[in-house]
């Protein structure tokens, strides 16, 4: 069976960070669990993964507080 989008999203974030619990954090950015080296990797992966391209005018916050808010801007750029 293939996997959702959202699933796919998990398991990236999952690899970069196998210590979060991405289903219950909502201030991934704000509280300081995610720093700029783990968006660099989130990053890389989710381009590499789903043929998008996250630019620097992405980077928000609110991009990528949420495993929820991450999907989404996946599905923006497909």
């Amino acid at each position: 069976m293939m996997k959702t989008l959202r699933e796919r999203v998990l398991q990236i974030l999952q690899e970069v960070r196998h210590d979060v619990d991405f289903e219950k954090e909502t201030k991934l950015i704000d509280d300081g669990i995610l720093d700029s080296f783990d968006i660099i990797a989130v990053v890389s992966e989710l381009n590499e993964n789903f043929e998008i391209e996250i630019t620097a005018d992405e980077l928000e916050p609110e991009n990528f507080n949420t495993l929820d808010a991450v999907v989404e801007l996946v599905e923006s750029l497909q």
